[in-house]
């Protein structure tokens, strides 16, 4: 008989990340359940899940901001360990543009959702943070103690606010917190089941790039070549989603096993090594044997010159540490786009 670590719930959890933390909390012994509105997922993925794992999850279509319906799922769904929120809109340049419908949903979701699980007495939360809150970072690589720089976008205020609100709850011991600061999530599971799948024109690199080796796009832009760095582009700490997935694994158990220091806490999550858009795309092509179509276009808005991670203390504190290269990042993806591509045929 297999002994159930817990209870999980999981908002956005047939997002990117949301869907490969939910594989890796059922294959440690979680049961978990997903709430999700589908405004960025599609409901494939719940099967693909199951493939993976044998198990299909619980699953309640619903968006986080409506009050009514996640109250109904809580009162349905009893003993629940600890809340998983990836519910949020991401995209940056997006966030830019219009900053109010950002600020509407992620912190409305994060309130609303805050409500509710109080009501439920749940205690326990793993908050999807971002890297985006250290703005353009004076010194690098960026601790949990860097201090945060003004935002570069709506999406990383977001951020930084949902980050303090759940600080002050936290303070008032209404709820204990880990927040997980993501660096540069790319990759996919290793069966090819899951992975990055935007709706519409994709805002992050990797997907940009699968998509135009796949024929589906004309041509990848780089946004911009002049930046102080050593080639010219953006530099990021990539990291693969099935190592962050497990971060959220660990921050579990940290969190039900009451091994906190304090009622909040953070963490960064990357590998601590920074790369460059144009080494990205060069180990996509020597690994994959492909070809890109590729220029130079402007700066866009909202992004950093370069920004990498100190993850010393996530490896201390969880137990946790990134596994998986540059090469199994850029060959994943590929292999993901190749079996959307299948399914799209038959």
């Amino acid at each position: 008989m297999i002994t159930i670590k817990g209870k999980i719930l999981v908002t956005g959890g047939l997002g990117f990340i949301g869907s490969h933390t939910v594989v890796q909390l059922i294959s440690s012994g979680y049961e978990v359940v997903i709430v999700d509105d589908l405004s960025n997922a599609q409901l494939f993925i719940l099967n693909n899940i199951k493939k993976i794992t044998g198990i299909k999850p619980a699953f309640y279509l619903a968006d986080v901001g409506n009050k009514k319906k996640l109250s109904n799922v809580l009162s349905k769904e009893r003993n629940i360990d600890a809340v998983i929120h990836f519910a949020a809109f991401k995209a940056v340049e997006e966030s830019v543009k219009d900053p109010l419908k950002y600020f509407k949903n992620n912190l409305y979701c994060l309130i609303n959702l805050l409500e509710c699980i109080n009501e439920s007495k749940i205690k326990n939360v793993i908050f999807s943070s971002s890297a985006t809150v250290y703005g353009d970072p004076d010194e690098l690589s960026v601790t949990e103690a860097t201090p945060f720089k003004k935002s570069l976008s709506a999406y990383g205020s977001s951020k930084q606010m949902g980050e303090e609100i759940l600080e002050k709850l936290a303070a008032a011991q209404k709820c204990n917190v880990i927040s997980l600061r993501y660096f540069n999530p790319v990759g996919a599971h290793h069966t090819a089941l899951l992975g990055e799948l935007p709706l519409g024109v994709p805002n992050n690199l990797m997907p940009f790039v699968t998509q135009t080796a796949a024929g589906l796009r004309e041509e990848l832009i780089i946004f911009g070549s002049d930046y102080d760095t050593p080639d010219g582009t953006c530099v990021r700490d990539y990291i693969h989603v099935v190592d962050l997935a497990m971060a959220h694994v660990k921050s579990c158990e940290r969190l039900l096993h009451h091994h906190q220091k304090n009622n909040y806490e953070v963490f960064n999550i990357g590998t601590g090594n920074g790369i460059s858009v144009l080494e990205v795309i060069h180990a996509f092509e020597k690994y994959n044997d492909v070809k890109l179509n590729y220029s130079i276009g402007t700066k866009r808005e909202g992004d950093a010159a370069s920004i990498y991670a100190n993850v010393s203390l996530a490896e201390k504190e969880l137990g946790w540490n990134a596994k998986y290269d540059l090469e199994e990042m850029v060959v994943t993806a590929w292999r993901w786009q190749l079996y959307n591509q299948r399914l799209k045929l038959k």
